[in-house]
């Protein structure tokens, strides 16, 4: 994308503040997971710093899970600007605390989404055998492990803005939204 996904201002605020207020309605505790070096930028909100050495995702995971390893962590990608409430009460109402974690299938690429993901205190295990195999993709852990995953009501609502061309697919999204509203 050439820039921070999570500086990125979808919904009049930044992306990533954006996020802490939808997942506050859902979680008692929201975090920001970031490297050390992004801490000072993040003002009044919790962080999670990453603790492990790994590049990707699979460090904030890990630190989550590493933070409370009783209880089950929602994790949200700050690169989704069209997830919404209904999407992640879905995802809630669908989970099986009985796997590894649950996960929406990627309406993309039919690969489960680890970056909309509950992930049960048991995945700490599973993702870090991975990591340790020199495995940094999450995904990887989903796809090889005892992982539940379901189909989006709303495929709009994965989408990701990784990309100019995304972003520019995403805001015409909004403003179709918006002139409907």
């Amino acid at each position: 994308m050439g820039q921070d996904k999570g500086l990125m201002s979808w919904h009049g605020k930044e992306q990533r503040y954006h996020m802490v207020d939808l997942l506050s309605e859902f979680c008692d505790e929201v975090y920001i997971s970031c490297r050390e070096e992004q801490v000072n930028e993040i003002k009044d909100f919790p962080t999670l710093t990453d603790k492990f050495d790994v590049k990707g995702p699979a460090a904030g995971i890990l630190t989550a899970l590493h933070q409370d390893a009783n209880c089950a962590w929602l994790v949200v990608a700050c690169d989704l600007p069209l997830l919404d409430a209904a999407a992640i009460q879905y995802l809630i109402d669908n989970r099986d605390a009985g796997k590894v974690a649950t996960t929406y299938k990627s309406p993309h690429d039919g690969l489960p989404e680890p970056l909309i993901t509950i992930w049960e205190p048991n995945s700490k295990d599973a993702l870090l055998s991975f990591v340790e195999q020199g495995y940094s993709c999450p995904r990887k852990a989903l796809i090889n492990s005892d992982t539940s995953i379901i189909v989006p009501k709303d495929e709009e609502a994965l989408i990701n803005a990784n990309t100019p061309e995304e972003a520019e697919r995403v805001r015409s999204i909004i403003d179709k939204r918006l002139n409907l509203a």
